[in-house]
């Protein structure tokens, strides 16, 4: 493991900035409008504008990638998301600030693409597990490190957010001066909306819903925790330690998702997210003081610990029932369908805060639960297209916040042989690679 750490060590670093950068500048947002008393519709937009950016991404960081390379690609991508960071601590205005938010999204989006598909040519096919759970662990440890930044720096001037452009420019640096192989060219995946909704419709409920979810949490998690009465260094422990939370699920989710049933599990899932997200929602009708961080957390992180649960098993519980050489496809079908749903929660969660109060964050959870407890039914899976090597293993995977489409070409449970066929497959639309690009291919070593 520790080979494969140092081998990676530029790219995992690289993962490390940006997600400290944006996971900072999330906060960070959602604390300035609230300080300035703007109301959390405005600031749930700003996380679904930031949604949408990422699955635009989705479809421009191909052709980007595919006609200027890599390196570039990811270097340019990267300027935009530092000057965007900086255009937002110079010019307060919201309207702008929520195409700078699409900016930001769609950029980084290109650089996941850039980051996975250079892991993934780099990594032999036995090692691509623990490659794969090192970006996992570089990507919630950027996370988290955004968060705590907070407490070390709890004020919100403009520094802040030149301290996340600074994070962002960092991320450049291991890229930027990389010695290895150029990757190959990459091919959009075909999304096939229509048949993976026939195919496997409960985990694309459950991923809708994890988007929902999530992206609420994120955008809006620190504007209830102000309403809680948190200062911004206590705001900054309370999502660093939600966020943990999400990173430590992850294995021993994984070990029960290879002995149970997962349509069961994510049903239970559902019923348990309802139950410890219902004491938050029900807290200003409930005869108590005001609740302090020693209570606070330990709910928060409950809670995070089990909708974090959602996306993942979502995720394995579709592979079970689509074939090897579609795996590709269906990765990018679920970044869209949790973009949809993250674009939609932040805002739906931030009218209802707007309205009745920041409690309604928690009672949106509480109604997705709901809605999952009700669509997920283990009795109606047929398992008629259920695959031979079904139930196929558990990956710890991060959430859409932190991957892309080709995050499927990392993951041990797609044929390596497969992937390629699929990124080159159905898109004749795509420009032709340069010659110089095909020369560097044919050098490539074996």
């Amino acid at each position: 493991m520790l080979r494969i750490v140092t081998a990676f060590r530029a790219l995992y670093f690289a993962a490390v900035m940006l997600l400290t950068g944006s996971g900072l500048l999330s906060t960070y947002l959602a604390l300035r409008l609230g300080a300035e008393k703007v109301d959390g519709l405005w600031i749930g937009a700003m996380m679904a504008a930031y949604y949408l950016g990422l699955v635009l991404g989705g479809k421009i960081g191909h052709r980007l990638i595919a006609r200027v390379g890599h390196i570039r690609a990811y270097v340019a991508c990267g300027g935009l998301v530092t000057a965007a960071v900086l255009g937002i601590g110079l010019l307060p205005w919201l309207g702008f600030w929520l195409v700078l938010r699409v900016a930001i999204g769609l950029g980084m989006m290109c650089q996941y693409m850039v980051i996975e598909s250079w892991l993934n040519e780099q990594a032999e096919a036995r090692q691509r597990g623990v490659v794969f759970a090192g970006y996992m662990v570089a990507s919630y440890l950027g996370l988290v490190l955004g968060q705590l930044v907070l407490v070390v720096h709890p004020g919100l001037g403009p520094e802040l957010p030149m301290l996340i452009a600074l994070c962002f420019a960092l991320s450049l640096i291991p890229v930027a001066i990389t010695h290895k192989v150029h990757p190959a060219p990459l091919r959009p995946a075909p999304l096939e909306p229509r048949f993976f909704i026939q195919r496997v419709p409960q985990s694309l409920t459950t991923v809708l819903v994890s988007g929902l979810v999530v992206g609420s949490f994120y955008g809006l998690a620190p504007l209830y925790a102000v309403d809680q009465g948190l200062g911004t260094e206590e705001i900054g422990l309370f999502m660093g330690g939600c966020i943990f939370a999400g990173l430590l699920v992850q294995w021993p989710l994984g070990w029960l998702s290879d002995r149970i049933d997962r349509a069961v599990l994510i049903r239970n899932a559902a019923i348990l997210l309802l139950i410890v997200a219902l004491p938050l929602a029900l807290l200003p009708l409930l005869p108590v003081p005001p609740i302090s961080l020693a209570w606070l957390l330990p709910m928060g992180f409950i809670v995070c610990l089990v909708q974090f649960t959602l996306y993942p098993l979502a995720v394995a519980f579709s592979n079970d029932h689509v074939e090897g050489e579609r795996r590709v496809s269906l990765t990018a079908m679920l970044l869209v369908t949790f973009g949809v749903g993250a674009c939609i929660g932040p805002l739906a969660a931030g009218a209802l805060m707007k309205l009745f109060g920041s409690n309604m964050l928690y009672a949106f959870v509480c109604a997705c639960s709901l809605i999952l407890i009700w669509r997920v039914q283990p009795e109606k899976v047929s398992g008629v297209h259920r695959v031979d090597e079904a139930p196929v293993k558990h990956v710890a995977t991060p959430d859409s916040l932190a991957s892309s489409p080709l995050s499927a070409a990392l993951d041990p449970r797609v044929d390596e042989a497969a992937v390629k066929e699929q990124m080159t497959s159905n898109d004749n639309t795509a420009p032709a690679p340069e010659t110089e690009t095909e020369a560097e291919e044919e050098s490539r070593p074996a």
